[in-house]
């Protein structure tokens, strides 16, 4: 590509609000039909028996590891390539692109051994109800075996993403998903001459949507991102340019993670009320991704506009690129919590819920999206502390919300034996959060935005003495 198609890249010329919209609509409609394949997985589970779906709850925490694994990862490819396409510099952004997909084959290898070894292992340490284990151990042994399809199709869309084309994510995502989607009922109760595979035929819809996602963004990125170039021939490692991808994406990993712990020891802890409190937490986590989803999409298409304007030293362009992408990310917060406290009984029958289900479900949805209130702040600057590159806030963040705060306070509640006191954890843990979350935008602010004024200051008085002279 030549110097003057790079110079007018949009992430540095297009109006900020335009770029925003422009950039994150088709990843925030991507991540919105993703959120509706998963759940589309869960209702049908859910016409199988109450512990079918407790038993898919009880596999988020590993599938949560592996996205955490595959979307830090790429946040780190994200900051970088998008940063060294600012700067010019175009052998690093290659070397971002190549060693990215390398990191994600590795990533993928070591979820293929834990599928096959040790999946019965980690559903006998949360229960010993024989059918849930059955149910959990054919399913996530098929998801993470399959897994490759995860891995490639986050890495490829990050890629995409890094350059600006996000439209092509949103195919990918969708193509996926509509396949998952058509899939579910097919092979989980045998129709149209298919074997009837139940709990499994979730997952082989799952993983088949995600490898034709896969294919799909690997021919999007060779033939409709040209500032990249993908190279398997003469391919080698990169240690430095690795140790630069997981200088940002490693905290984001393990903040990320941190999800898959708390989720782990929340399941543990509803465990002792009933396995009926762990399917409303599985269903919980799968309607709160409509709501999260949208502002990750948001988030998606902020960070390259952010990593972009910093390379490109542009400060009004950074500061109006956080603002709004807070105001959006609100506004989305506020539509999910207005919906969970007016419809929760009715989203909790779309998972074919029982008076028991109910009861506990109803206040636990009205209660627990109390903390969308706060959240909408917290999830962007956590991606602004990123794009910067200061994944260590985002994870100091993650740290106070979910093991400091969250998972203690749902203890202690617990102890009362009044489950609906644990839902409480949630918007306590996000208010602390909120507050962390302030003080490390103002230090971001500090350190990395209002530098950038004064090295733009003295650019303008090098070239004022030069043309007096």
């Amino acid at each position: 590509m030549n110097m003057e198609q790079i110079r007018e890249n949009k992430m540095g010329v297009m109006p900020v609000k335009k770029l925003l919209i422009n950039m994150s609509l088709p990843m925030m409609i991507s991540m919105i039909i993703q959120a509706l394949y998963n759940v589309v997985d869960s209702i049908f589970v859910a016409k199988i028996s109450e512990n079918a779906l407790a038993a898919v709850s009880l596999s988020f925490p590993v599938q949560n590891m592996m996205v955490a694994i595959a979307v830090g990862t790429g946040v780190g490819i994200n900051a970088l390539l998008s940063k060294s396409l600012g700067e010019r510099n175009f052998k690093e952004s290659n070397r971002a692109a190549n060693n990215g997909i390398f990191l994600g084959l590795l990533s993928y290898l070591v979820f293929l051994i834990f599928g096959l070894t040790l999946v019965k292992t980690y559903f006998l340490s949360q229960t010993n109800d024989i059918e849930i284990v059955e149910y959990g151990t054919s399913y996530l042994t098929i998801i993470c075996s399959m897994s490759i399809g995860l891995f490639g199709q986050i890495t490829f869309e990050r890629l995409l993403q890094s350059t600006g084309k996000t439209i092509y994510n949103m195919i990918t995502q969708g193509i996926g998903a509509v396949i998952n989607i058509i899939l579910d009922p097919i092979l989980i109760f045998g129709l149209l001459g298919m074997p009837k595979m139940g709990v499994a035929g979730a997952a082989v819809a799952t993983v088949t949507g995600q490898l034709v996602a896969t294919i799909l963004g690997l021919i999007y990125n060779l033939k409709a991102n040209p500032e990249i170039t993908i190279k398997i021939r003469g391919y080698r490692p990169n240690m430095n340019t690795i140790k630069k991808i997981y200088s940002v994406g490693f905290p984001s990993i393990i903040m990320l993670s941190i999800s898959s712990i708390t989720t782990y020891s929340i399941n543990n802890i509803l465990l002792k009320f009933s396995s009926t409190a762990t399917a409303v937490f599985g269903v919980y986590f799968k309607l709160q991704s409509f709501v999260f989803m949208p502002v990750f999409g948001l988030n998606n298409g902020m960070v390259p506009i952010i990593s972009f304007n910093y390379g490109a030293r542009k400060k009004e362009r950074l500061i109006k690129t956080i603002k709004l992408s807070i105001e959006f990310a609100v506004g989305i917060m506020l539509i999910g919590f207005v919906v969970f406290q007016v419809f929760p009984e009715k989203l909790l029958l779309l998972f074919n819920a029982s008076e028991e289900m109910l009861s506990i479900g109803i206040p636990a949805l009205r209660i627990i999206s109390l903390s969308y209130i706060f959240a909408g702040f917290s999830v962007v600057t956590g991606s602004v502390f990123q794009a910067f590159g200061n994944g260590m806030y985002s994870l100091l963040v993650s740290i106070s919300r979910q093991l400091v705060v969250l998972v203690p306070v749902a203890y202690f509640l617990s102890l009362s034996g009044n489950i609906n006191l644990v839902w409480w954890s949630y918007p306590i843990a996000e208010i602390a959060s909120l507050i962390v979350s302030i003080i490390f935008l103002k230090s971001i602010y500090s350190y990395k935005i209002k530098p950038i004024e004064e090295i733009q200051t003295i650019n303008e008085k090098v070239k004022e003495m030069s043309y007096v002279n």
